[in-house]
């Protein structure tokens, strides 16, 4: 017992550290305000879309409203294999949109040894016929701020980058569900910017990145990494780091904030959140790993600790003692990013929801590396 506390201890002063030098991190990474000149950035939307029928209009609305010029503005969206009406939706749209391109990835020939990993070839396949240099790259279910493109472009323009990783944002109903992923999901978009704004290693979400066609295909796209069912976004922008280790960055203005829809069940959570882990131990960028495996086993050393209890009650005590430290450890951080993010009504649940926390991050983690898990309607398997 003396000497498990001993070991637990260590790793939460680790995790202290890491948490403290992400929060620090944060605050130092400028917001990033757009100038009201024009861009002059000729720009390709992908989205991928898989039985998004609910989500297309408003998706659609969103994008037209965009305050870009029309004339340097492309959106394409792939079709993959929707068996709903999300391919009608779109072929409507695009007949009074002259901007919209619509492909159908069940018409794209399949590359030579076609793997399962159909975001990867839907985005491939646009990028195939996109006319823009910018490259930007969201999902179907995401809605944007008016000034979204706009933002990304001064960006890319005024920091010469070859990968811009953006703002993402879970908005919130009043379901446990939907804060637990809010909250959730402002820890990693803090993490996020604080690990790309001092290049500690690569981290993104697919919902918001914007990368030059050229860099995309020096880097030959998604080569080498074409068989993982996912990683679309955090593989190829450590791939895009190697070439270019001072041209990626973190674009933290409210304007280029994308909100996506939070998943719509605790099934659905747990399998994403699965997907997700599922990549750890595919990265090349191995500092992520070693972050990733700190995280891991602190959350669990609280169920080691739990269990204990019934058989040295003490163990309670000592518990509840660093689950507050661990609050103390994290609170200061995630309520920094629900600031930017204008997020912080929900942070008044942030301590009832800690026990809920480290049970799915234990579970998420060790499904993520030996289970198996559910997307857009396919089962991908370790």
């Amino acid at each position: 017992m003396p000497f498990f506390l001993l070991i637990f201890f260590l790793l939460l002063v680790g995790y202290a550290v890491l948490i403290g030098y992400y929060h620090n991190a944060w605050n130092k990474l400028p917001l990033y305000t757009a100038p009201e000149t024009t861009p002059a950035t000729a720009i390709t939307v992908i989205v991928p879309a898989r039985n998004e029928e609910q989500h297309l209009p408003a998706l659609l609305q969103s994008l037209r409203q965009q305050q870009y010029p029309a004339h340097l503005l492309e959106v394409i969206v792939i079709d993959d294999h929707s068996t709903d009406s999300t391919l009608r939706i779109l072929q409507e749209a695009a007949i009074t949109w002259p901007q919209l391109k619509v492909i159908e990835l069940a018409k794209v020939p399949l590359p030579e040894n076609a793997s399962s990993a159909f975001k990867k070839r839907a985005i491939q396949a646009g990028i195939d016929q996109a006319g823009g240099k910018l490259i930007v790259t969201t999902d179907a279910d995401c809605i944007f701020y008016p000034r979204w493109l706009h933002t990304l472009a001064s960006f890319y323009e005024s920091n010469g980058a070859k990968f811009i990783a953006a703002p993402v944002l879970i908005k919130a109903k009043h379901r446990l569900l939907d804060i637990f992923q809010t909250i959730d999901f402002l820890t990693l978009q803090g993490i996020t910017g604080a690990a790309v704004f001092k290049r500690i290693h690569s981290m993104c979400n697919g919902a918001n990145l914007a990368y030059e066609k050229a860099a995309f295909e020096e880097v030959r796209g998604f080569e080498q990494i074409d068989h993982l069912p996912s990683g679309d976004d955090m593989f190829l922008m450590h791939k895009i780091y190697q070439k270019y280790p001072d041209k990626v960055f973190y674009c933290k203005s409210p304007e280029a904030i994308v909100e996506t829809a939070p998943a719509p069940s605790w099934k659905a959570f747990f399998h994403q959140r699965i997907r997700w882990a599922s990549k750890a131990d595919s990265y090349n960028d191995k500092r992520i790993f070693w972050a990733l495996l700190l995280v891991y086993c602190s959350n669990v050393g609280f169920l080691i600790l739990f269990i204990l209890g019934f058989w040295k009650p003490l163990s309670f005590f000592f518990l509840l003692i660093l689950l507050l430290a661990k609050v103390l450890i994290e609170f200061p951080f995630v309520n920094a990013v629900a600031i930017f993010f204008r997020q912080q009504r929900w942070m008044r649940y942030f301590l009832v929801l800690q026990p809920l926390h480290i049970v799915y991050t234990i579970i998420a983690g060790w499904l993520g590396k030996f289970g198996r898990y559910e997307w857009k309607g396919r089962t991908v398997s370790k």
